[in-house]
């Protein structure tokens, strides 16, 4: 059934329907924020009693329960998610002056009572103190003002959910990398799994820690430190599991793993990646080369090409990973693009040789290394099934 006036109305539509995906959102955003300051204060109300030993053993069970009790249905304030606010408070304490309304907070202490109140200037001190970040986007890039910086980074805070917040506080232990983590989830839109993977693989410490000839092969600064925070210097592939631990998985076999999990090895990787394909087929004066992984990288505006190899790092790779890169370049990149760069994946490097390999050459690349579910420590191993048990299950 045709409607009349119908391309209008589906331009309404589209008005129509933004405007309440934006209401929705920001509708979300406050009840996250009333959320977190309710949490907050609950937290501050249990740490004082709690640690203090105003309230005896097995206190906060005995309030859980007493709480279902008294508002039949309540979710969310179970002993451990009690114990979890009461964590968030202790790990983010220099925030009470933006969390807690002093005009009107949810308990009342008395001046004794009182934990010691963070003062703005010392949040502002703390944030001074962190490592100047010029390459996100978020509130350690710019030199901001106090009032500027302290406003920037509470309402990314406030952008959290609880449940990052917790994870975060239990995986990181620096105030750092915390903030961190924070500016991530804040500003690039990180799910829980997505976090809770780049806690396990240490992304903090591996942020901007690459092996690399950037320095002398990309001129433009700003692109140059783009280029290298884009990469970590180690990856976890902890959905590869080969069933000979022995056994160095081939390149053909670790490249399958990968596109058969392309969206876990994306996870891996970083952000901002768009996986273009594999075997990605050049040809050179009627002579056909296959680059093994190729990706965009949108942040950065660049082709990314990835080889694969087992076991350690090899000078030859270089010269190989140079011609895909001119070749991509040439034939491959659009105008408005910045150069290709080259990642050689490998199990092994060292250092120097990756060093003397870049020395002379023209074109941008890295020598990452990997971990695969075998190399990981028995304890880790314990939480994933075995080959067998897997086995058994299909």
């Amino acid at each position: 059934m045709e409607i009349q006036g119908g391309n209008n109305y589906l331009q309404a539509v589209q008005q129509i329907k933004t405007a309440i995906l934006r209401s929705r959102y920001e509708a979300a955003a406050l009840a996250n924020t009333e959320l977190l300051k309710l949490y907050f204060g609950i937290g501050q109300y249990v740490s004082f009693h709690s640690r203090n030993k105003n309230w005896g053993k097995g206190a906060i069970d005995s309030i859980s329960s007493l709480l279902q009790q008294e508002l039949h249905g309540l979710r969310g304030f179970s002993a451990t998610n009690i114990k979890n606010m009461r964590l968030f408070y202790e790990g983010w304490e220099f925030m009470q002056p933006f969390l807690i309304d002093e005009k009107a907070p949810l308990f009342q202490f008395s001046e004794e009572e009182l934990n010691r109140q963070l003062p703005s200037a010392e949040l502002n001190s703390i944030i001074r103190q962190l490592p100047t970040d010029d390459l996100n986007d978020g509130f350690l890039i710019r030199q901001l003002a106090t009032a500027e910086l302290e406003n920037e980074f509470v309402e990314l805070f406030l952008k959290v959910p609880f449940t990052q917040q917790r994870l975060i506080l239990r995986g990181a232990n620096v105030l750092e990398e915390r903030v961190f983590y924070i500016q991530k989830v804040a500003t690039e839109f990180w799910s829980y799994e997505t976090l809770k993977h780049h806690l396990k693989s240490n992304l903090y410490q591996r942020q901007g820690k690459l092996v690399h000839n950037f320095q002398t092969t990309l001129s433009e600064n700003s692109f140059r430190q783009k280029a290298l925070m884009a990469f970590k210097d180690e990856m976890l592939l902890d959905f590869i599991n080969i069933e000979d631990a022995d056994e160095e998985p081939d390149e053909r076999v670790l490249e399958n793993a990968i596109v058969q999990n392309i969206k876990k090895f994306i996870m891996a990787l970083g952000t901002e990646y768009s996986f273009i394909g594999n075997q990605h087929r050049l040809i050179i004066e009627d002579e056909e080369y296959f680059i093994d992984l190729l990706f965009f990288n949108r942040k950065i505006q660049s082709l990314v090409a990835i080889e694969l190899k087992k076991g350690k790092f090899k000078a030859e790779y270089v010269g190989k990973m140079n011609l895909y890169l001119s070749a991509l370049d040439e034939m491959v990149k659009q105008p408005h693009e910045n150069p290709s760069i080259g990642i050689i994946l490998c199990k092994e490097k060292n250092n120097k040789i990756v060093e003397f390999a870049f020395r002379d050459t023209s074109k941008p690349m890295g020598v990452v290394t990997y971990k695969t579910y075998n190399d990981l420590p028995e304890a880790y191993k314990n939480i994933l099934p075995d080959t067998e048990a897997l086995k058994g299950l299909l």
